[in-house]
């Protein structure tokens, strides 16, 4: 089970149906928004992590989320330290930059994916928090568990994510850019 599967069904319906809510769409396509939320944090973990002192570091992190429940939290709290984690994961402009390819690629505005991605942040890294403690993961499994899970996001997704990382321009395969 992927930790975007672990995610979804953390939210389960009721969850979904309020992220739907937020985003002021259907189910379906919340669960798709999800989807590539979860996979950009995910994205950017993997890219931290492939580094021995950036593993180290997101290991040592995860120690902190093990007891935390992101999924009953106050949504203050809960984006607050979303935010510390996109930092950490995106890099200063990466947020902004991902949600604004997010927004191209799954057709919802980019303002309410950045509402979205500090909620969805805590979620993973608990979820993480928790696969690594139950497995007894040092930092280099916890490495080698993002890769795989990286290695499954759409190419589309993936290409995104080398933009924000390499600072590449923010083409989306078959969306116009109209920034150029």
């Amino acid at each position: 089970m992927t930790l975007n599967d672990e995610l979804l069904a953390e939210l389960g319906d009721a969850g979904l149906e309020e992220v739907a809510g937020l985003l002021g769409t259907d189910t379906e396509t919340a669960r798709i928004v999800l989807t590539t939320v979860s996979g950009t944090i995910i994205g950017g973990l993997a890219r931290n992590a492939t580094h021995p002192e950036g593993a180290e570091a997101l290991r040592a992190a995860l120690d902190d989320h093990v007891d935390a429940d992101p999924f009953n939290g106050d949504v203050a709290s809960l984006s607050r330290d979303g935010q510390s984690i996109l930092g950490h994961v995106l890099g200063g402009q990466g947020t902004e930059q991902a949600a604004d390819g997010l927004s191209r690629l799954v057709g919802v505005d980019g303002r309410t994916i950045m509402r979205l991605l500090p909620l969805i942040a805590p979620m993973i890294m608990s979820l993480l928090a928790g696969r690594a403690t139950r497995g007894r993961m040092e930092a280099g499994a916890v490495a080698d568990a993002l890769n795989q899970e990286s290695a499954t996001l759409p190419a589309e997704l993936a290409e995104l994510l080398g933009a924000i990382f390499d600072g590449d321009s923010m083409d989306v395969p078959g969306q116009p850019n109209f920034d150029r």
